[in-house]
């Protein structure tokens, strides 16, 4: 229990501001000098001070390649947490209570476009197990936001409490500080949504959902951002931008014989809607003859090809017996339309992909060749000396990402934003935001990207 304690508060105790000394207090509070083995997490919280307090305080730490060295001096600053009243160092002897930092008593009813936004984080912060440590490099992005927001001018204030699966969502709710909150981000679980939306509408507090959660307060609180959809939904906006895309297109629907599959919703939405426009397709199988396979294929239009599984086996066999289509018969236009999971492959199908034109839709995309995407890997690197999960999507990003439109959004509107298409201005690294309101409800985010992979080699991103 003492190891999870200290997982917590080493990655948890974290707020952006940095000190402002008044002109009769030194400007750091002491020098310390670093000995074997420390590290930044480890000086920060040993001065109940936040790891951006301690690189401002010491700006050589933002050169490229710095180490901690044993014998080294650093700059110890004074928080914003402590009264700068003498230079006597104050050993920090931190809670879990105090993941949560500390707010104002009373809500100041000031603009927020006019001070710090005040963020409350709500989501499973620890260890222990997958959602743990996915929430956690989540977080890590929303922190790496809220530094780079403030280099442009925007004040945040972050609170995080640790809300995992089995704790009840209420007694975080009674903490003053989470009253203070102008946004909160969470919860991961649906059975915390409705205590979370009730109290954010008694208190005025933006809840912004960062991942799917099958819970319909959306639909009637107006406070509530709900970036991921059902996949119902998803395959809903899917199924329509198909349509649009290849009004002209024959498609083609290719059995798998994966039993295990579930992407039959899918393609049986997707044959309803063109039966619908009196649009013709063909329905083949992995196991059909050649000439049987081929008779299914348009010699004059584009044939978009529908797998109706996600998995790499049955993947692999497809795009075998489409290479064997195209030997014989090169004067075939194929494209190929594919799903999310997809993208876990792209290592071993990247060369198909490009030869078969191929489109996967997702809501998010991880370029790991793209300039930004390399620079915050390498700042996420730096900061918290370890790799990003090898995942999709990448969550640092996606946090990073979700808090900077986020928080963008409600420096410049207030809290009058609604995340609508064009108002922020900003180009995401891997995840697009567009909501729309429902109904009299809360906001739904319905951006979606079709991946784009060219024959000639390259790939596009098409966002809706």
């Amino acid at each position: 229990m003492k190891r999870i304690i200290r997982y917590l508060l080493v990655f948890a105790l974290v707020a952006f501001s940095v000190e402002t000394a008044l002109a009769q207090h030194p400007r750091f509070r002491e020098r310390h000098q670093v000995k074997r083995k420390e590290t930044i997490f480890g000086i920060a919280r040993m001065y109940d001070i936040s790891i951006q307090e301690l690189i401002a305080a010491n700006p050589e730490m933002n050169e490229p390649g710095y180490e901690l060295k044993k014998g080294d001096y650093i700059n110890i600053p004074w928080s914003k947490n402590q009264p700068q009243t003498n230079m006597q160092q104050t050993t920090a002897n931190p809670t879990t209570s105090e993941i949560a930092m500390p707010a104002k008593t009373q809500k100041e009813e000031v603009d927020v476009r006019n001070r710090e936004i005040r963020v409350g984080v709500m989501l499973p912060l620890h260890k222990i197990n997958g959602d743990g440590k996915r929430m956690l490099e989540y977080y890590r992005g929303v922190l790496m936001a809220c530094d780079s927001l403030r280099h442009n001018g925007i004040s945040t204030d972050i609170s995080a409490w640790n809300v995992a699966e089995d704790t009840d969502i209420n007694t975080f709710l009674q903490d003053p500080r989470a009253a203070q909150c102008d946004v909160i981000i969470g919860p991961l679980y649906t059975k915390m949504v409705k205590p979370l939306a009730d109290f954010a509408t008694e208190h005025d507090i933006r809840v912004f959902i960062p991942f799917s959660i099958n819970s319909h307060e959306v639909l009637v609180n107006r406070n509530v951002f709900q970036v991921y959809q059902p996949q119902t939904e998803q395959n809903e906006t899917i199924i329509n931008h198909f349509l649009e895309r290849f009004s002209d297109a024959h498609p083609v629907f290719i059995d798998c014989n994966d039993t295990t599959s579930q992407k039959g919703i899918f393609t049986f939405g997707l044959r309803r809607r063109l039966e619908a426009q009196n649009i013709a397709y063909k329905i083949t199988n992995l196991n059909s003859s050649e000439s049987a396979f081929f008779s299914s294929f348009s010699p004059s239009k584009q044939n978009v090809v529908i797998l109706n599984t996600g998995r790499s086996k049955e993947l692999t066999a497809a795009m075998a017996k489409l290479n064997g289509l195209r030997l014989s018969h090169p004067e075939l236009r194929i494209s190929v339309f594919g799903y999310t999971d997809w993208m876990l492959y792209t290592r071993y199908q990247l060369e198909n992909f490009y030869k078969f034109d191929t489109y996967i839709p997702a809501p998010f995309y991880t370029d790991l060749l793209s300039p930004k995407t390399e620079r915050i890997m390498t700042k996420y690197r730096w900061n918290y000396h370890t790799d990003m999960m090898n995942a999709l999507p990448r969550f640092a990003i996606t946090g990073f990402d979700h808090a900077y439109f986020l928080l963008k959004g409600f420096h410049i509107y207030g809290k009058n934003f609604t995340g609508g298409s064009g108002m922020v201005g900003y180009t995401p690294i891997q995840t697009p935001l567009h909501f729309e309101r429902i109904g009299n409800g809360g906001l739904k985010n319905h951006s979606m990207i079709f991946v784009h992979y060219l024959p000639a080699r390259h790939t596009e991103t098409i966002i809706f």
